[in-house]
Order: structure tokens, then C-alpha cells, then sequence
């Protein structure tokens, strides 16, 4: 049997205050063999610096610069690209994300399901700090969609996901800017029938360094995606314009 090797997509964006501690985390509670993919936009990010340092003493880390321009979302689209196959996690580089889990997610992939979604909405999942109006809209979207969509997780938004590559790889990205790729992703794989679960998680706003999130900018975005799941499946499909995966 083929040794399962765990990619960990980690976009980044100057975390020269959180990836030391990121990685110490990831060593910590991940014990499934794993390569660590850190995606960074512009050669000047002061996470660079940090990663080769940590480079010297363990070849798992790999650096990757995003090849589709600026931002988060196409820091994961190219991480995504940088996987060949198996499991691909995306966790982010501000350390909130509670990686103690991960063993588990990856447990529920080998029973066969394709995307499993950490999830602060469910019983035993929590959120710890955050910006009000951000928790309120990402609680209700995911609820609602789950109780009225059928969607099978009550936290569509958390990009603290793991993905079957060649899950991924079957469904076309629309996405436009933002983190509203998990929201998509999501959505498209439940319509199209990939096994879908989730695990209760903690997460915790940063400590260090500053958020990226914009929720006036990219919640028409994410609004896109919540019509889209409730729609019915025949009026459902817009005109594919995005990459693969």
C-alpha cells in the first residue's frame, strides 16, 4: 500500500511573527508523513527568511511563489497546483487554526471522504476573538446553508479544510479575491456528491502581525456563492471562466 504523504498549503503574507510557531504546532500534532508547500507573493515577505532558516534542518519545508498574482486566493490556487495528489490541508500562516486536529481529519479521508471541514459552528467547535460582524455573517451563512441547503458542514466559510487532490482537480475555480474559495469549493463538491464531513475545531484570532480580511470588500463574494448553494441544481451552474483546481 502506498504511503499516504499529507501536503500543507500554507499562504502567507509577512507572518515573521507567527511561522516559527506555526511550525512548531505543525510538528507537534502531525505525525502523518507531511510537506509543508509556503506560498508567499513578493520576494521581500519577511516569512522568507524564517522558512530557510528552518529549511536547513528539515527538507519538508518548501517554498513556492504565487504564480497567479497577489493575494490569499491565489496563494492557495498555487499551492494547490504545487500538490500531485493525495490529501492537501490549507491552514493559515497566523497560527489560529487548531492543528491538534489534523489527525483526525485525516482519519475520516482514509474512511473516503473527500473534503473534511474543521468546523467552529458545530457542537464542541468554538471561536475565540475575531471581529464581531465577521463571526455574526460566518455563523449564519454556514448554518443556514447547512439546515436549509443540506450543505454537510455548518462552517462553509473556515478555509481550515482538507481536500482530495483529484477532488480538486474536478472542479473548476470561479473564485474572484478573498478567502471565498473555501465557500466555493465547498458548494461545488457537495453538488457535484464528494463525501463531505466535518470535526469540531477552536479557533483563535492572531496574536501577532496584522489580518489581511476585508469583510466589506469580499462579502459580495461570498454572497455570490450563498445564492448559488441555495439554488436549485439545474439553474445552479454559471459559466465556468476559472482554472481547474
Amino acid at each position: 500500500m502506498t504511503q499516504l504523504i499529507l501536503h500543507i498549503v500554507v499562504p502567507v503574507y509577512n507572518e515573521k511573527e507567527n511561522f516559527a510557531e506555526l511550525y512548531q504546532t505543525i510538528k507537534q500534532h502531525i505525525h502523518t508523513q507531511h510537506i509543508i508547500h509556503v506560498v508567499f507573493d513578493f520576494d521581500e515577505d519577511n516569512t522568507i527568511p524564517v522558512v530557510k532558516r528552518l529549511q536547513k534542518r528539515d527538507s519538508r519545508l518548501v517554498l513556492v511563489k504565487n504564480r497567479y498574482g497577489p493575494g490569499v486566493l491565489n496563494a492557495i490556487k498555487t499551492g494547490f497546483h504545487s500538490v500531485s495528489s493525495g490529501p492537501c490541508l490549507v491552514v493559515m500562516g497566523d497560527v489560529s487554526d487548531d492543528l491538534s486536529i489534523v489527525e483526525r481529519m485525516l482519519e475520516q479521508y482514509r474512511r473516503g471522504f473527500k473534503l473534511v471541514c474543521a468546523s467552529r459552528y458545530m457542537p464542541g467547535g468554538q471561536q475565540i476573538g475575531g471581529p464581531l460582524l465577521k463571526k455574526t455573517l460566518s455563523r449564519f451563512a454556514g448554518l443556514s446553508l447547512h439546515y436549509v441547503a443540506g450543505i454537510p458542514t455548518r462552517d462553509i466559510t473556515n478555509n481550515f479544510k482538507l481536500y482530495d487532490k483529484s477532488m480538486l482537480e474536478d472542479i473548476p475555480i470561479q473564485s474572484k479575491g478573498g478567502f471565498e474559495i473555501a465557500m466555493e469549493l465547498t458548494v461545488k463538491a457537495f453538488r457535484k456528491g464528494y463525501p463531505i464531513c466535518e470535526i469540531p475545531t477552536t479557533w483563535r484570532d492572531r496574536t501577532a502581525g496584522v489580518s489581511r480580511f476585508k469583510v466589506w470588500k469580499w462579502a459580495p463574494h461570498y454572497l455570490r456563492w450563498y445564492v448559488y448553494a441555495l439554488m436549485p441544481p439545474r439553474l445552479s451552474s454559471p459559466k465556468v471562466s476559472g482554472l481547474a483546481g
